[in-house]
């Protein structure tokens, strides 16, 4: 009997792991290499507990073009390069504010549509990720953001288009919940304990590249280029095609790749409400979840978009992309020092934020003050002298975003080493932010004043470190014992 129970405990544990939502997966702490916590299945198959113990035993590595072909790092750069080519240049649009000429409010909608379908669609996304696998669904994913872009075309083509616009906002909800799982899937099986980190970073800084070079593509054509991007997307479409079945995949350890199972939509639901009452310290992380997508509105809307030519608009993109990918490499660098304690670094993470935070709003506040939505008439152009300190405004703002994901994510994973416990972790973040996004963009929309939403912007950010505080002081511990461990 008790053996029959301990199988069963295995199993349950096996099926589960953490998904990812938007930017980046769980983080030190998330053990779901496919050692002992990976249970999992092939692409688009089933199998048990059993397949996870047995990817404990080492295998030779491939060699030659296989030897290349099966790298986890060679596999982690064709994921990144779907998301270069799917969210990066989806982030890249969005970034111009309204994708540059689209119309403010039916952006802010589309946005708002996107986000508040998201929020629903992530939570069922595992389970058919569980189904046909992460490369299908990472296909699937992808198509979203083709039609989006493509709904900016018919847009500039076509003004009386924007219930189009939100429309393919709706469907990009849904497949950015598909494409996320399945990133998330990948990415968080492909390294070993102590390859989490880097294959983050690698993840990271492709993913953003497609926001960096969009905005010089941008830059460049002076947006004469919808029809460039749409072609670019596409490409991303089919990458997932030529990417390695996981079954295959041999790690850096000799160790077998098992991509762990997502947990079912009804067993997510529940295991939420099972996790905030077994472990409710993750209530005040809450605030930080909820304003992790929050700050978008009013830096690419009310900032980027309101003041700026297009020209501007689009160099201002670039940088704050390229500044993403400095903000993400320094604050994972701080977090993953081995050479300091766990609790050090959390502490040290969160100092660092609190820091950004208040130099990037009361910098921000010398701005918002000098303009509201009726007062702005003239574009400021990028030969102009105003235009200096303000670019490089958006780039701490660039660097605060990536550094604020990044810690989030790394909150979760130094809470536990559970994938069940993660998975809902991870499940509450997905939630909130996009609840938020959702949220503000429609605020946006209703034409709330900008000081308003920059003030909300600041208060949320700040709420969200001080609730985290305590948290830190009592579930960071420089080791995990068992029974935060376990869900």
């Amino acid at each position: 009997m008790f053996e029959r129970a301990r199988r069963a405990k295995e199993a349950e544990l096996y099926a589960m792991t953490p998904s990812a939502s938007g930017s980046g997966a769980s983080a030190e702490g998330s053990r779901v290499d496919g050692g002992a916590y990976g249970g999992g299945y092939g692409e688009g198959s089933h199998s048990d507990g059993m397949s996870a113990i047995h990817s404990l035993d080492t295998h030779p590595q491939y060699r030659g073009f296989k030897g290349v072909y099966y790298n986890p790092v060679v596999q982690v750069f064709f994921l990144g390069f779907v998301c270069f080519m799917g969210p990066g240049l989806f982030n890249a649009l969005t970034g111009l504010g309204g994708g540059g000429q689209l119309d403010s409010t039916t952006n802010s909608n589309a946005n708002s549509a996107l986000y508040a379908t998201f929020a629903v669609a992530a939570f069922f996304a595992g389970s058919i990720n569980n189904v046909l696998g992460s490369r299908l669904t990472l296909l699937l994913g992808s198509t979203g953001y083709a039609l989006y872009i493509g709904s900016y075309l018919a847009y500039n083509i076509h003004r009386d288009a924007g219930g189009f616009v939100i429309g393919a906002g709706v469907v990009l909800g849904i497949c950015a919940g598909l494409l996320w799982t399945a990133q998330g899937s990948l990415m968080l099986a492909y390294p070993t304990e102590g390859q989490k980190g880097m294959f983050i970073g690698i993840f990271w800084s492709i993913f953003n590249l497609g926001g960096v070079v969009g905005a010089a593509v941008s830059l460049g054509n002076n947006f004469d280029n919808t029809i460039g991007f749409l072609v670019l997307t596409g490409i991303g479409v089919l990458i997932p095609l030529l990417m390695a079945d996981p079954r295959k995949m041999i790690r850096s350890d000799g160790t077998r790749v098992i991509t762990p199972r997502h947990p079912s939509w009804r067993t997510e639901f529940y295991g939420l409400w099972y996790t905030l009452r077994t472990d409710p310290f993750i209530i005040l992380l809450f605030p930080m979840f909820f304003a992790s997508n929050w700050f978008y509105t009013w830096q690419f809307s009310d900032y980027n978009g309101a003041l700026f030519t297009i020209r501007a608009r689009a160099l201002n993109n670039l940088v704050y992309w390229l500044s993403q990918i400095v903000g993400s490499v320094s604050i994972g660098f701080l977090l993953d020092q081995r050479g300091l304690s766990r609790r050090f670094r959390a502490f040290s993470g969160w100092c660092v934020l609190f820091f950004m935070v208040f130099v990037v709003h009361v910098w921000g506040l010398f701005y918002q003050r000098e303009y509201t939505r009726g007062t702005v008439s003239h574009k400021i152009d990028i030969h102009e002298k105003a235009y200096v300190s303000r670019l490089w405004f958006y780039i701490f703002c660039g660097l605060l975003d990536a550094m604020w994901q990044t810690t989030a994510y790394w909150f979760m994973g130094a809470m536990s080493n559970d994938p069940a416990k993660l998975a809902n972790f991870s499940g509450f973040y997905k939630s909130l932010q996009s609840a938020g996004a959702a949220g503000i963009w429609r605020a946006d929309a209703v034409k709330l004043p900008f000081m308003n939403i920059f003030i909300s912007t600041w208060v949320l950010l700040v709420a969200g470190l001080v609730f985290a505080l305590p948290m830190i002081h009592m579930r960071v511990k420089d080791t995990t014992d068992e029974f935060d461990d376990t869900l």
